[in-house]
């Protein structure tokens, strides 16, 4: 769980889309009304996608219900937007049988459901009514393509290289049928109900030419819940994600999307996700004293600042030492082997859920983090990464890797378009 990453919680003053021209929208105030809208929302340099108040005929009864993420743009979304309530991760497979014109006409479907519930309206056929009474919610619907999708296609020859399989790593659990999948569908809202009306119509669409391979459940902070924005929580109690890739940065739009010029072509604008399935071993955590927790991670419990000092977002002094002549951040602290400047720069944006599926028979929870991490090209942000946590980091004994998927994630599509279209009708 690299500390770099999770998205800090979304600012009062991130830009918000207006309503269209002749609506009588919520103003940008009362939109933006409720604290801690969690999430980091980027601006136009980071290929933002924007909000937008509904009309007032269908005004929701409060500012969280009345958040809109935009589906056509430059990058899909679901990337750039904050950290959201609730989220579904789902990995489908095309039957047997089903090649380029059935995921063709698969995406096609997906895209057009996705559009409408993102903003606030039935799905287009079929629709089951669950969130009739809540506004978009800022949902986001995000597609994918696995490994398997290109030759199950016809396809091969477009398969990028940075879509080869992740290595393997000493510390990974994996259970191959959660991991991977020819399609991966991302789903995110503000409320739960919302959420799960975009999984069941998607799930409705998929009809005969795709079937459910594996699908998780996740959870963030509600919209709201704290006195003011601010960085997330992990379940282990740590405030998780401070160093997150920051749209100022210059080189934060290559650093995290393909480039239109980039290989393949029809990637231009697309990113690269890293799906794990990290379960926290949270009975054998919490035997830890705060300040031993503290030593494992390399910052404060209670702020997220730095043991070496500081606030928050005060810089890691790497060489401070204490009368004894110690590190005073541990070597093998998880905050100093996840550092960018300690791997050749290698960044990923993470929009992380956590999760929680039960208890198991001897009383253990069944929880941890739902990972994604979005990076322009895989082997130069996650796997370095990776490599060097596998090797000597101290949370590595407290979590357990136990599912895994890359997909390529290719870029927004325009009006008119699906996810997808270049590659499968290019």
């Amino acid at each position: 769980m690299p500390d770099q990453s999770i998205p800090q919680a979304r600012r009062p003053d991130t830009p918000v889309a207006e309503p269209p021209s002749g609506t009588s929208g919520i103003s940008r105030r009362a939109l933006l009304g409720t604290a801690g809208a969690t999430g980091l929302v980027l601006g136009a340099a980071g290929g933002a996608v924007g909000y937008a108040a509904a009309p007032a005929a269908a005004t929701p009864l409060t500012t969280v219900g009345a958040g809109r993420a935009m589906f056509h743009g430059k990058h899909q979304p679901g990337i750039t937007e904050g950290l959201q309530a609730r989220g579904h991760l789902v990995a489908f497979d095309l039957v047997a049988g089903a090649g380029r014109k059935e995921a063709a006409a698969l995406l096609r479907r997906w895209s057009a459901t996705a559009a409408r519930l993102m903003a606030g309206e039935p799905a287009p056929h079929e629709d089951t009514g669950v969130s009739r009474d809540a506004g978009p919610s800022s949902l986001t619907v995000t597609f994918g393509f696995g490994h398997s999708f290109f030759g199950r296609t016809g396809l091969a020859a477009q398969r990028p290289s940075a879509l080869d399989p992740l290595p393997d790593f000493s510390s990974d659990r994996l259970d191959k049928n959660r991991s991977d999948g020819d399609l991966w569908v991302q789903i995110g809202a503000d409320d739960a109900l919302v959420a799960f009306h975009a999984l069941r119509a998607l799930q409705k669409d998929a009809g005969s030419a795709a079937r459910v391979r594996w699908q998780m459940n996740g959870f963030n902070r509600t919209p709201g819940a704290t006195a003011h924005p601010m960085t997330a929580r992990n379940l282990m109690g740590q405030v998780d994600g401070t160093r997150n890739p920051k749209p100022a940065e210059a080189d934060f739009e290559k650093r995290i999307f393909v480039p239109a010029t980039g290989e393949p072509a029809w990637m231009a604008n697309g990113s690269y996700a890293v799906v794990r399935r990290i379960r926290m071993l949270l009975d054998d955590w919490e035997k830890l004293t705060p300040a031993a927790q503290e030593q494992v991670i390399g910052r404060r419990k209670a702020d997220g600042a730095p043991l070496s000092g500081g606030g928050e977002t005060t810089p890691m002094d790497l060489e401070k030492t204490d009368a004894k002549g110690d590190y005073v951040v541990p070597l093998g602290a998880h905050a100093r082997i996840t550092r960018p400047d300690q791997n050749g720069g290698a960044a990923m944006l993470r929009r992380p859920f956590s999760f929680h599926d039960g208890i198991d028979a001897d009383g253990t929870p069944d929880a941890g983090l739902l990972f994604i991490c979005w990076q322009a090209d895989p082997l130069r942000g996650f796997v370095p990464v990776q490599r060097k946590l596998d090797r000597g980091d101290a949370l590595s004994k407290y979590i357990r890797h136990e599912a895994s998927g890359l997909f390529a994630v290719p870029g927004g599509a325009a009006e008119g378009e699906y996810v997808g279209q270049r590659l499968l009708e290019g």
